[in-house]
């Protein structure tokens, strides 16, 4: 019993130390599969909040996700990845849609105010009478303040 309250410690507390100092707030663009308003709000030390306000073929979106993220200082200093869940509200010719999303991404903030990252985002939208499903690979360019 005692090597396993041990052992659950230790793992503990690398998972703590592993995690990225969630840096400020940023803003700037998503491109990807059409483009968007991106600004990211920090919620603690290794969490953050994203918002963004896009434009695309199917339409127009506001995407709200909820991200954790961790430390990648060993690639290089500066990067982290990251991971979230969310909600998003889309506007289609006359439809209004409602939607689930996730994230997966990877980041790189610059010694100057310069964060790039590179994320995968799927989600499902549900329309009265239309069901969409999209996914992308997006690249973010943000000033970070």
């Amino acid at each position: 019993m005692k090597k396993i309250i041990v052992t659950l410690a230790l793992l503990v507390s690398i998972a703590c130390a592993m995690n990225a100092q969630v840096d400020g707030k940023a803003i700037g663009l998503r491109f990807g599969y059409g483009a968007e308003l991106s600004y990211q709000h920090p919620l603690g030390n290794a969490n953050r909040l994203e918002l963004d306000l896009g434009l695309s073929n199917w339409g127009i979106a506001l995407n709200g996700i909820y991200q954790w993220v961790w430390d990648l200082s060993a690639l290089s200093d500066g990067f982290n990845w990251y991971a979230g869940a969310g909600a998003a509200v889309g506007f289609h010719q006359n439809f209004f849609g409602v939607g689930i999303l996730g994230q997966v991404g990877i980041e790189y903030n610059f010694n100057i105010p310069l964060q790039l990252s590179l994320d995968y985002r799927p989600g499902i939208y549900v329309l009265p009478g239309f069901h969409s499903s999209y996914d992308g690979i997006c690249l973010g360019v943000r000033y970070r303040f």
